[in-house]
């Protein structure tokens, strides 16, 4: 106890400052004291609480209140609501409300409680309350809405932000929000159209309705989404002439769903309308050639290099125009001597215009390419690249893919030490770049071709170690091929047999490799490899034009092996080849809707179902 001395004497003003002080000595005193009985309460409510005993943890919250009302209220109100204690949750939110009455989520407290004690009628008029209390903020309007979203009152959460839309007069309309809740109520025509409204208010929420409707997209395995957004972008076009925006978005969405037939016209309006000088086309057609769509690229280049000579894209779409005709041609199946022929003209017209440079090299490897693997003039095709090597103002980066080409064209003509030697120097070259660990796949696939399994495997495990870096396709495909077929029995020779095939593949001596594959399943009957050696050889007939036998060959493969690796691809491929080849809609239509049926999880899935609608009408242009 505090005793205070009292001099004779003493005025009252200074007696009044000693009694003052000291009585705040004894409160600084005691909120140590206070404090640590205030944690002990949280602590013990929130220990029974989790301890599921919530008659102790209820005595203990409300302790808490007394101290801290804002950070207990809510688990304080949770307690009661648990314990069915209606009357004692009602008092609390009533009197939460007196301390906060802006706050309207305690609005929606009170409204629940009233529902969870049976009576609807109060609890709507309480909710209704709450809404009528909105005024022009933005953060109060989305704050309620909120909270009804988590009592799962989702008209109410509409309500309250169109309410609030209405409030701000123009200035936000809370469009996103409002179209979340369209989507969770199933409403996908009306979340579209409010998302494309957004873009009326600000087109700089181009990016981020994108990154919506691309996962919505992704993840709407009916195409409801994909179609509802169609329909209402060409709607809008047609009605908004002057909202360039929603053209810019059906072209997104063309191109999200690979339609590059329609992704084309598009882009060519848009260019005429907006004067781009061929550019959108341009890189359109690149990506077409990305998706092996070399049909809709060669459109694309060649409306570029209509435009004139004088454009700015004139010269890069020119290249790119031969490199995708040669593509198209040399792709997938064995061309004619006459596409050859027009092809080594249209190399040789090209390159005489625009001159042999930096610019042009891309020209010139390709140009190489066809030469050495489709003609025979392997002489020409070395001097070609040699002489494109040697050009000045070359990338290093550009000097080493002509120098992987070369080495390809030694492994065609029987020179594989030569082929060996190129690849080193990329690989030793460019380390920690994609060309360098391309160059490392190269000569892991020269070792694979002449049989040397266990330096393939390990020149492949060099390249998936590492990890932060990607592995191409082709490395991941040959490396599970070694892995699945030099099992523990360490038999060889079926692989060694099927490299050599592959060997007589990569050298175009398609005859001669189909004769290899025969072989293997006559000398070792059963083996592990006979899906790959029948996918291979559906491959090499599609090149040799037999689409009877590849369609044959494919069928196999989904059918005796569904689980396998290759089951998926197999479908997927006879299905493109009976609507692109054989022109057979209806078998192409009935192997979609097996992929999609039997294999959800392909990657084949999004491609195939895009083809699927097209080829039964679905598609408005």
């Amino acid at each position: 106890m505090l005793i205070l001395p009292v001099r004779t004497g003493m005025t009252s003003i200074t007696r009044h400052f000693l009694v003052k002080a000291a009585l705040l000595f004894v409160f600084a005193m005691a909120l140590p004291v206070l404090a640590g009985a205030q944690q002990s309460n949280l602590e013990l409510a929130t220990q029974y609480f989790s301890t599921r005993d919530y008659d102790k943890a209820a005595v203990y919250y409300e302790k808490h209140y007394r101290a801290d009302p804002f950070g207990a209220y809510k688990p304080y109100l949770r307690c009661l609501e648990l314990l069915k204690e209606y009357r004692e949750a009602e008092k609390l939110v009533k009197k939460q409300l007196k301390k906060n009455p802006r706050d309207l989520t305690v609005r929606v407290d009170l409204g629940k409680i009233y529902r969870a004690n049976g009576d609807e009628k109060k609890a709507a008029n309480t909710f209704q309350e709450a809404i009528g209390a909105l005024t022009p903020e933005v953060n109060r309007i989305v704050t309620l809405g909120n909270a009804f979203i988590q009592i799962q009152e989702l008209d109410l959460a509409l309500e309250t932000y169109l309410t609030g839309r209405k409030l701000m007069q123009g200035a936000y309309p809370f469009g996103f929000e409002v179209a979340e809740l369209y989507a969770q109520r199933g409403e996908h025509e009306r979340m579209v159209n409010e998302y494309l409204d957004l873009l009326l208010y600000n087109e700089k929420f181009y990016p981020n309705l994108q990154a919506i409707f691309q996962n919505k997209i992704a993840n709407d395995l009916g195409g409801r989404i994909s179609e509802l957004l169609r329909v209402n972008l060409l709607r809008r076009i047609q009605k908004m002439r002057n909202r360039i925006i929603y053209n810019d978005m059906l072209y997104w969405l063309f191109i999200q769903e690979k339609d590059f037939e329609s992704a084309y016209i598009q882009a060519r309006a848009m260019d005429k309308r907006m004067e781009e000088s061929g550019a959108r086309p341009l890189a359109l057609g690149r990506l077409c050639v990305s998706n092996n769509d070399y049909i809709t690229a060669e459109k694309c280049f060649r409306y570029v290099t209509d435009l004139g000579s004088g454009g700015p894209n004139y010269i890069p779409a020119r290249i790119a125009l031969v490199n995708a005709s040669s593509q198209r041609i040399t792709g997938n199946r064995k061309p004619t001597t006459a596409e050859l022929s027009r092809l080594e003209t249209e190399y040789g017209t090209t390159l005489a215009e625009l001159g042999k440079n930096a610019v042009t090299a891309p020209l010139i490897k390709g140009y190489a390419h066809l030469k050495a693997f489709y003609m025979g003039k392997i002489g020409e095709a070395v001097a070609l690249l040699e002489e494109a090597i040697a050009m000045g103002g070359l990338s290093q980066h550009f000097r080493a893919e002509c120098k992987l080409e070369l080495g390809d064209i030694y492994i065609f003509k029987d020179e594989v030490w030569e082929a060996a030697l190129l690849y080193g120097q990329v690989d030793k070259d460019f380390k920690n770049d994609a060309i360098g660990r391309e160059a490392k796949f190269r000569n892991a696939r020269l070792s694979y071709y002449l049989g040397e399994f266990d330096w393939e495997a390990a020149q492949l495990n060099v390249l998936k170690a590492a990890t932060s870096q990607l592995i191409s396709n082709d490395a991941l495909s040959l490396s599970l091929l070694i892995m699945d077929n030099t099992g523990m029995d360490s038999i060889t020779e079926p692989l060694l047999v099927y490299s050599r095939a592959d060997l007589l593949a990569f050298r175009n001596r398609d005859t001669m490799a189909l004769q290899v594959l025969d072989s293997i399943p006559l000398l070792f009957p059963g083996h592990s490899l006979t899906d790959e050696v029948w996918f291979r050889k559906a491959d090499l007939f599609v090149r040799l034009g037999n689409l009877d036998s590849a369609m044959f060959y494919l069928e196999e493969v989904y059918t005796y092996f569904p689980e396998d690796i290759l089951a998926d691809d197999a479908l997927y491929r006879q299905a493109r080849l009976y609507e692109e080849e054989a022109e057979a809609q209806d078998k192409a239509m009935a192997l979609y809707e097996k992929l999609l049926t039997d294999y959800p999880g392909s990657l084949f899935v999004i491609d195939a179902r895009n083809r699927f609608r097209r080829l039964r009408g679905d598609t408005v242009n």
